[in-house]
């Protein structure tokens, strides 16, 4: 039986399904900021340019990292062999909401950390805290502080040698240059926000299907779902986030392109390193350090740390709101869909 027969026989698998890539539209919708904030500010390509440019590469990560975070969303963050389909729809709805209210706030909050929240408070809600993986949750925690830092630093440090090799150069000719180059970097960024976050829908649906009985959970996640995956974000992206690419671009620090270029490469390799080790980090928040990393060559007075702060809080607030939300869908609408 194909995947589509099995989601025909089973109505509610087919809804949680089609949540599922409502959160990976959502997701691109969302973090579109992270792929294009910098272009857009620096005006290398208007909005829609931008965005048309960022969907193509969130589309061709498909052919490219496997799928390393896609298992570590789907098997080690909640205990899939106890896992319903009311489970993970609930976790779904807890993120989507979060989403579209940071979406509405302007605030650059993590899609990853808000789907993993959703998924854990929807799974606690069902059947309690041994549900949850300590090791999986605990990784991606640490790496709320590790990626943003990450990024923060390589960013700083390509500010720094970029500047150096500059140093020479007339304004004027390396205004040119590196408009160029950020188109480069711009794909670089793109290519890696479609390879980590793609894959966390991808592990979801993938725990939805072995939940319903249609896959095993020790299979490999099929390739036709990671490209599904990575058309629906692609598709998110293209439609873009523009209320918080002022926030990112514009109300962070002021950026140029030689900028634009080293942030969005420190934040791209970043990403890139952790997605070959199969860790889901969150997208928004090395883009964010990597950001300030290149704000801070002109000194700490360059960042508007106000702006910073209130980025943290909904970093912070992330994963407990999401679960929370999660729950209480599970409660209030999940548990009277339990089979």
């Amino acid at each position: 039986m194909d995947i589509l027969a099995f989601l025909a026989d089973n109505p509610l698998i087919a809804v949680a399904f089609l949540v599922a890539l409502g959160f990976d539209f959502v997701n691109g919708f969302h973090d579109a900021a992270n792929s294009i904030a910098t272009v857009v500010s620096t005006r290398v390509l208007n909005p829609k340019l931008a965005v048309a440019w960022a969907a193509f590469f969130n589309f061709i990560a498909a052919f490219t990292f496997g799928t390393l975070v896609a298992k570590t969303v789907g098997k080690g963050v909640v205990d899939t062999s106890h896992v319903t389909i009311p489970v993970i729809m609930a976790g779904l709805f807890g993120a989507i909401t979060w989403n579209l209210i940071t979406w509405w706030l302007a605030l650059p909050s993590s899609s990853s950390h808000a789907l993993i929240g959703g998924y854990a408070g929807a799974a606690v809600a069902f059947g309690g805290v041994d549900l949850l993986i300590p090791a999986g949750l605990i990784k991606v925690a640490a790496f709320i502080v590790i990626s943003p830092v990450a990024g923060m630093a390589l960013a700083l440090l390509v500010q720094k040698i970029t500047l150096r090799l500059a140093r020479n150069g007339a304004p004027r000719a390396m205004s040119r240059l590196f408009r160029r180059l950020q188109l480069v970097s711009a794909a670089v960024y793109s290519f890696s926000h479609g390879t980590n976050d793609a894959q966390k829908t991808l592990g979801i649906l993938f725990a939805l299907l072995v939940s319903g009985g249609f896959y095993q959970a020790s299979q490999e996640p099929p390739f036709s779902l990671l490209v599904l995956c990575h058309i629906f974000i692609a598709l998110g992206t293209l439609f873009g986030g523009f209320k918080i690419v002022r926030t990112m671009g514009m109300k962070l620090t002021k950026l140029d392109p030689m900028h634009g270029f080293c942030a969005e490469t420190g934040g791209g390799v970043t990403i890139l390193a952790v997605s070959e080790l199969g860790i889901p980090v969150s997208t928004t928040h090395t883009i964010t350090g990597a950001i300030i990393g290149v704000g801070m060559t002109s000194g700490l007075g360059a960042v508007r740390w106000i702006m910073a702060s209130r980025i943290v809080w909904a970093w912070i607030l992330t994963i407990p709101m999401s679960a929370f939300l999660a729950a209480l869908f599970y409660v209030l609408v999940g548990q009277f869909l339990e089979g």
